[in-house]
């Protein structure tokens, strides 16, 4: 056969004995079992001096908000929504960074597009 003619040149997948797809499927329960354990870790934040504490699973569910008192005031009810806001954020903040630090291991820096 001359240049140019025959079987179109390409990506060529490697015939092995199914290793590749030992790996991703290995690759896959590690990465289950990671999520898993994410889920039961939580971040706390606290805003404002302890004003506003949150509560935060790896899996980003908001599990408890703590407010003391004392920032409960009806004349300025903006200011405790701003607090709240920023605890909420700040969680959310940290678990993802949490999060990319346990399973960017497994994936060792591969760009998932933002699947973590």
């Amino acid at each position: 056969m001359g240049k140019g003619k025959g079987k179109p040149r390409g990506l060529r997948v490697p015939r092995t004995s199914g290793g590749v797809l030992q790996q991703v499927q290995k690759l896959q329960e590690e990465m289950l079992k990671a999520q898993e354990a994410l889920g039961e870790e939580t971040v706390e934040v606290s805003v404002g001096g302890g004003a506003v504490k949150v509560v935060l699973t790896g899996h980003q569910r908001l599990q408890s908000i703590t407010i003391d008192p004392q920032v409960v005031d009806p004349e300025d009810v903006e200011m405790l929504q701003d607090l709240i806001l920023a605890a909420v954020n700040e969680g959310l903040d940290r678990v993802q960074a949490l999060a990319a630090e346990r399973l960017g291991a497994l994936t060792g820096g591969l760009d998932l597009g933002g699947l973590l």
